[in-house]
């Protein structure tokens, strides 16, 4: 697959299909883009797990931290990687040890690993490379376009109202 760009569609049946997210390197300190990004995703309905082995055992907004992807209780749907691009092999590997397998990983704004990629697309896991759940989520239901900020979404459709703070949802295409 070509991670230089993703389909809109391709980003959103992942938004909208996924409902367990692991963060891994999230942080507790409310300044963190790690603190903010778990932040929205729990807001917007999404059971997230954060991980963080220094900070396993303690909670993060209201959630247990795991040290490892194999510490969370219940099968993950998507893995968001916030660590630098060189730790994204061995975060690979035990994303591949987990049973079942999550559908996706999320490698977030400057994290990326071809090879690593690759093999997680081999066994059947949809990867997307240096982009944020937070800003696609907000890209693709309009509501980054409530800031002033292009969207790139133009619709004379009335959202849907979903769950979650302030939420439209994923627009389907």
């Amino acid at each position: 697959m070509n991670h230089d760009s993703y389909d809109n569609a391709y980003i959103a049946d992942i938004l909208n299909t996924a409902k367990t997210i692991a963060v891994v390197g999230a942080s507790a300190n409310d300044v963190r883009p790690s603190f903010f990004v778990t932040k929205y995703l729990i807001d917007k309905g999404y059971t997230v797990f954060p991980i963080n082995p220094g900070h396993a055992g303690k909670e993060i907004l209201g959630r247990m931290t795991y040290a490892r992807l194999a510490d969370v209780p219940e099968p993950i749907d998507m893995v968001d990687i916030f660590r630098a691009s060189a730790a994204v092999p061995a975060i690979v590997d035990e994303v591949l040890a987990l049973d079942p397998l999550p559908k996706v990983i999320w490698m977030q704004l400057t994290v990326r690993h071809d090879e690593a990629a690759a093999r997680a697309e081999e066994a059947g896991i949809k990867v997307v490379m240096n982009r944020c759940p937070k800003i696609e989520y907000g890209r693709l239901s309009g509501e980054i376009g409530w800031n002033g900020v292009n969207s790139r979404v133009i619709s004379s459709k009335k959202p849907v109202m979903r769950q979650g703070f302030q939420s439209f949802g994923i627009r389907q295409r």
